[in-house]
């Protein structure tokens, strides 16, 4: 009996030891990745796991995915990842996947030659709506007198909601919506001798949230305030000048008007004063022409009609 014990554990060992183990659960062959979890910041979407570690040989991951709509409606069909089929880091950025604000199941599993793991799951599924919001990053100078503001690239579903105003006691906020970036900003005109201070939150309208606001960064101009003499002064130059402006433009009508069509006016000779006068008719006898004035309304004193009449006609 104890000879029988003892070959019937020879042989176990022997089976177990030389026997190739291609007829065990090749899903237990390599451990299945543990500890999984997504890392997600402005609308990027991490997902890591513990590696796998196999002494002698090369170990990749396979990651796949499921939205509510391959749950749904595709019989709960799972997609590979479009970066992480396969890849030889325990991460993948699943943010392309993400597409939609819907609960997202994720799963892994190693591999290494023809031998798998069994697949490890994400527990609970990942909402992109989770994302961590940070404030942007950026950039606040001065063009000449105006404020300009250069803002970090978080990707096409960001705005930014940025507010300016002038460090000075009861100064009112100035805000603008700034839907593009990757090119200076201007956000308005400063006055000299002034300092100006900027702040920016990010918008994600896709899943109704906000990040805080960055923190101030405050430029100062260079320079003096006009003072108020000559701010008076160029003030009422701008009012003259408003003045003087139809003037000069009638002037200028008048003059090309009389210069381009000017009016005749007639030699005082030719004007009659008296309105009851008229000139005769002239005649011509012996090549000499005479221009009797005939008063309508009289004829001279001490002249009788006759003697007009001869004065008239001449020798």
């Amino acid at each position: 009996m104890v000879l029988e014990g003892t070959w019937t554990s020879l042989f176990t060992w022997v089976f177990c030891t030389l026997i190739p183990c291609s007829l065990t659960d090749p899903g237990a062959v390599v451990p299945a990745p543990q500890n999984l979890s997504v890392h997600s910041a402005n609308m990027k979407h991490l997902l890591v796991w513990s590696p796998v570690i196999l002494p002698g040989e090369t170990v990749h991951y396979w990651v796949e995915y499921q939205g509510e709509y391959e749950s749904l409606y595709m019989s709960h069909v799972w997609i590979p990842s479009s970066w992480c089929s396969p890849t030889p880091g325990p991460e993948c950025d699943v943010t392309d996947d993400i597409t939609a604000t819907v609960p997202y199941r994720l799963r892994v599993r190693a591999t290494s030659g023809p031998r798998a793991s069994a697949w490890s799951a994400l527990k609970p599924p990942f909402n992109r709506n989770s994302t961590l919001l940070l404030p942007p990053r950026m950039a606040v100078r001065k063009d000449g007198s105006h404020l300009v503001i250069e803002l970090e690239d978080l990707g096409p579903q960001f705005e930014f909601f940025v507010t300016f105003w002038r460090k000075a006691p009861g100064a009112k906020e100035h805000a603008k919506v700034v839907r593009s970036v990757g090119f200076p900003v201007y956000l308005g005109a400063m006055e000299p001798g002034a300092v100006y201070c900027v702040k920016a939150r990010a918008l994600v309208r896709a899943i109704a949230r906000r990040s805080a606001f960055s923190q101030a960064q405050c430029v100062e101009v260079q320079g003096e305030a006009l003072p108020l003499g000559l701010a008076l002064f160029a003030f009422v130059a701008f009012m003259l000048f408003l003045v003087a402006l139809p003037v000069s433009i009638w002037k200028t009508g008048q003059l090309l008007r009389y210069c381009c069509c000017p009016m005749a006016v007639l030699p005082d000779t030719l004007k009659i004063t008296n309105p009851s006068q008229k000139l005769a008719p002239c005649r011509r006898e012996e090549k000499v022409d005479v221009c009797v004035m005939t008063d309508r309304a009289a004829p001279r004193r001490g002249l009788p009609h006759a003697e007009l009449a001869d004065v008239g006609e001449g020798p």
